[in-house]
């Protein structure tokens, strides 16, 4: 058997679940900056809890909107919004900084992440704030095949592709809107069978019973779903037997 591994990434900071113990199950961690969650002692906290598990350390700015966890779309101008996505990575540097470790890569979060994923300006913008604020050694984490990591190929950054174990996905292969039912999995073993054709097969079935090719070097668990940690658990002893290691996408 060819060696396999996947890196496995947890939201992380954003106050809500046993963040300590999803960092003892995950190999890298996106860490909320303080825009829809979080704040300057929790990114502090993180990293250094990261840091003590060999995490791999990421920022996971968002649109300005605590109130709505940044699951909220804006039309922000452009300049305005790398501005806002370079101050966050920026902060999150500095706290990882003071915690003794580094900030590697850069995931968007929420409204922020999925628009970016099909709007060029929106994906313009965060690809120029990463660029300023982390240099060219600085990662972009984005969804598989979108307009944001095609965005940050083309400006020269470094991209990985990430795929969701806990999400259900459209035929186009974006994520079905948490509006609609069943866009989240919670059941262990459906998280679990998910995440290993993604990583396995290079496929992944949508809602509506097609099956689509999506290449992830990530795969993601949301640290908000009420049954985060029972299914990173699971997902980890499955992608364990299955022979697939669990390993940072990036070192």
């Amino acid at each position: 058997m060819p060696d396999r591994s996947v890196d496995l990434n947890a939201d992380v900071g954003e106050g809500c679940g046993d963040d300590d113990a999803l960092l003892g199950l995950v190999s890298s961690a996106s860490v909320a900056c303080g825009f829809h969650a979080g704040g300057p002692a929790t990114m502090l906290l993180t990293a250094q809890a990261a840091r003590l598990r060999g995490v791999t350390v990421g920022a996971h700015p968002s649109y300005p909107d605590r109130g709505g966890f940044g699951r909220v779309d804006m039309d922000l101008p452009a300049e305005e919004l790398a501005a806002v996505v370079a101050y966050q990575v920026g902060a999150m540097t500095a706290a990882a900084a003071l915690a003794g470790t580094e900030v590697r890569f850069v995931k968007p979060h929420g409204a922020l992440y999925n628009r970016a994923a099909r709007d060029a300006a929106v994906a313009g913008a965060v690809v120029e704030a990463v660029g300023a604020a982390g240099g060219a050694q600085m990662a972009l984490l984005g969804p598989a095949g979108s307009e944001l990591v095609r965005r940050a190929q083309a400006a020269g950054l470094r991209t990985f592709a990430e795929g969701f174990a806990d999400r259900a996905y459209a035929p186009d292969g974006s994520l079905t809107p948490r509006s609609e039912p069943a866009s989240v999995l919670e059941d262990p073993a459906s998280v679990a069978r998910q995440a290993l054709g993604l990583v396995l097969d290079g496929r992944v079935a949508t809602a509506s019973g097609a099956t689509i090719e999506l290449h992830v070097d990530s795969l993601c668990l949301h640290g908000d779903n009420p049954r985060a940690l029972d299914v990173a658990r699971s997902l980890r002893a499955a992608l364990e037997e299955a022979g697939v290691a669990v390993r940072p996408f990036i070192s």
